[in-house]
């Protein structure tokens, strides 16, 4: 009996993900993106989201919905805001498209690894 390795093939997986429908694709752009603008704001706040912590110098304060048209389809973002000052993703921008197109083959790329989402 033949023993079937647990870890599929790298290329026949990125078969699979390219036949793939656009909305796995998209939910995982979306996660990513969303974890990575988290981090940035994590970042300027000073602290993580509901961290206390005396060497925060910002506050969250909710989010502001944007769409986002990719190859993969056109996604919702919640992008977060402050309470002092602003953000926005320099990355999001629409003249950026390399930005976009380094996103999806990151993503590709972790989900034909095996990475969770939460690691990402």
């Amino acid at each position: 009996m033949a023993v079937r390795p647990t870890v599929p093939d790298v290329e026949f997986v990125g078969k699979e993900l390219a036949a793939a429908s656009p909305d796995l694709l998209g939910s995982m752009v979306k996660a990513f993106a969303e974890a990575l603008m988290g981090a940035e704001v994590d970042g300027i706040c000073g602290a993580e989201y509901g961290e206390i912590s005396s060497e925060r110098t910002n506050r969250r304060n909710g989010y502001r919905t944007r769409e986002w048209d990719t190859r993969a389809g056109t996604i919702d973002l919640s992008i977060p805001k402050l309470r002092q000052g602003s953000y926005f993703p320099e990355w999001l921008l629409t003249r950026r498209r390399r930005a976009e197109q380094a996103l999806i083959s990151v993503v590709a790329t972790s989900y034909l690894l095996g990475v969770s989402t939460r690691r990402v």
